[in-house]
C-alpha cells in the first residue's frame, strides 16, 4: 500500500476532536500517521488525494447483506461480494444465511470466517436460527457463536412457530447472542408478491397487507418481553411496525431494528411498470409508510439502515413479475439512495457506520494517529455511472443500473488495504 495523503476532507465522527473539521490524513502502509491541518510533508513518493468537498468517516457497516457462498456462488461469491461492499463504502458486513447449504453449523461459519480473513471488508456470518432454515428445530447457536457468528437469523424466512422463536430467544440470552427476526406471518402474506393497497388493486395483483408484518413484530416483541431477551427486527417496512417498536422501546424492552435503504425512497407505485428489479421482500409499501420510516429513523426508533444486498442471476429477474425472485443487488447504491431520500451526510454516517455496530456490539473504528485505517471517503455531490464497468457484483438486478447517480464513494481503507473507485 503506497503512502497516501488525503487533503481537505471533512471528518464525520461525533466523538472525535476534529469532528466536522477539515483535516488532512496521511497513511503509510495502512496506518494513520497524521491527522490534522497544515501537514507540510513534501515527499516525492506520496500520492496526494484532494478531497475538498468530501467527507471522511468510519467505514460503513451493513447488518443485512446476502452473498451466495456457500453453494450459490453464481449469484455472488465472497470475492465479488467483498468488492461490491468496498465499492459501496462498507468495511464490514453481516451476511445472512440465505445460502445452500444454509449457514447453520459451525462448519459454514468457519468457512466464511477463514475465507474472508484479512480482506478489505470484514465479513461476519449470521448463523441460522433453525436447522437448514426450515423453522422446525433449533440450530446449534452456541457452537456457531464460538466459530464467529455475529448473530442469528433465518434470513429471508420468518420463524413461523412461536415456540421455536421463544426457545431461540431464551437460549441465546444465556450467552448474550442476538436474534435477528424477519417479520412476516406467511398465513397472512399468502405467498403474494407486492404490497396490498390501491396499486395492487389497480394492477389486479393479490397483495401482502401490512398486517402480515405487524402481527409478527407484535408476537416477537411479546416473546422478547417474556424472556427479557434482546431482539433485532430486520428490514421493517410499515408505519405500524415503527409504532410497535417505538412503544416497545419506551417500555424499556431491549428491541432494535433496521430498514433497507430502498424502503426509505421507493413506494409500490414503482411496481406499475412491472419491473422485477422493484420486487423485494418485504414489498415496497406506500408513501405513508415511507414517511413513517423516515420519522422513525430521526426519532431513534429505527437504529440502522441496511443494504439488503440480494444479487441474482439474470434468469431469476428477467422473467414475469410474479415468478421473479425478490431482491436488489444494492451494496453500491446505498449512499446515493439515502441522499435521494433526503438524509444528510451526518445522518448517513450515524445510520450506516455508528449505530449498526452498536447493535451487534462492535467497536467503532477510530480515525486516530497510530490506528490501522478503517474509513470511507465519499463525496455527496459527485456524479458517477452505475453500469457494467463500475459494478463489482455478479448481480445487475438493481433499478438504477445503467443510470447516473449522485453521491460517490471515493475510497475505502481497512486491514492495511485501500480501494479506490475510479470509474
Amino acid at each position: 500500500m503506497a503512502t497516501v495523503l488525503i487533503t481537505s476532507a471533512v471528518l464525520l465522527s461525533p466523538e472525535h476532536a476534529h469532528h466536522l473539521s477539515e483535516v488532512d490524513v496521511l497513511l503509510e502502509d495502512g496506518i494513520i500517521k497524521f491527522i490534522g491541518k497544515q501537514n507540510s510533508i513534501d515527499r516525492a513518493d506520496i500520492e496526494v488525494i484532494d478531497a475538498k468537498g468530501s467527507y471522511i468517516a468510519p467505514g460503513f457497516f451493513d447488518l443485512n447483506a446476502n452473498f451466495g457462498e456457500p453453494g450459490l456462488e453464481t449469484k455472488e461469491d465472497l470475492q465479488t461480494g467483498i468488492a461490491s461492499a468496498s465499492a459501496g463504502g462498507f468495511t464490514g458486513v453481516a451476511i445472512h444465511p440465505n445460502t445452500n447449504p444454509a449457514i447453520y453449523t459451525r462448519s459454514e461459519v468457519a468457512l466464511i470466517v477463514n475465507q474472508s480473513r484479512g480482506a478489505v471488508v470484514d465479513v461476519h456470518p449470521v448463523g441460522a436460527i433453525s436447522k437448514k432454515r426450515q423453522g422446525e428445530e433449533l440450530a446449534e447457536l452456541y457452537d456457531m457463536k464460538l466459530a464467529g457468528a455475529i448473530a442469528f437469523s433465518d434470513g429471508d424466512r420468518s420463524v413461523q412457530q412461536a415456540g421455536l422463536m421463544s426457545r431461540a430467544l431464551l437460549y441465546s440470552k444465556g450467552f448474550d447472542g442476538l436474534i435477528m427476526a424477519f417479520a412476516q406471518d406467511e398465513s397472512i402474506a399468502g405467498g403474494n408478491k407486492m404490497n396490498e393497497g390501491e396499486v395492487s388493486t389497480y394492477l389486479g395483483m393479490k397483495g401482502i397487507p401490512n398486517l402480515a408484518e405487524e402481527l409478527m413484530v407484535s408476537r416477537n416483541i411479546k416473546l422478547a418481553a417474556y424472556h427479557d431477551a434482546r431482539i433485532h427486527f430486520s428490514t421493517i417496512s410499515t408505519a405500524g411496525s415503527v409504532d410497535l417498536i417505538r412503544q416497545a422501546k419506551e417500555n424499556g424492552l431491549r428491541v432494535t431494528c433496521d430498514v433497507a435503504a430502498h424502503h426509505l425512497l421507493l413506494t409500490d407505485e414503482s411496481i406499475t411498470s412491472f419491473d422485477s428489479n422493484y420486487k423485494v421482500s418485504p414489498p415496497l409499501r406506500t408513501q405513508q409508510d415511507v414517511d413513517a420510516l423516515r420519522d422513525g429513523l430521526r426519532d431513534g426508533t429505527i437504529d440502522a439502515v441496511v443494504s439488503q444486498h440480494t444479487p441474482h442471476e439474470i434468469e431469476f429477474k428477467q422473467v414475469e413479475f410474479h415468478i421473479a425472485a425478490d431482491g436488489i443487488a444494492s451494496l453500491q447504491t446505498v449512499l446515493p439512495t439515502l441522499l435521494s431520500a433526503g438524509l444528510s451526510a451526518e445522518e448517513i454516517v450515524e445510520f450506516l457506520a455508528i449505530r449498526p455496530r452498536q447493535v451487534v456490539g462492535l467497536a467503532l473504528p477510530t480515525i486516530e494517529e497510530g490506528a490501522v485505517a478503517n474509513f470511507v471517503l465519499f463525496d455527496p455531490t459527485a456524479k458517477w455511472s452505475y453500469d457494467q464497468k463500475s459494478n463489482q457484483s455478479k448481480g445487475t438486478n438493481n433499478p438504477w443500473f445503467g443510470q447516473e447517480l449522485v453521491g460517490k464513494v471515493l475510497l475505502t481503507a481497512n486491514n492495511k488495504q485501500l480501494t479506490r473507485n475510479t470509474k
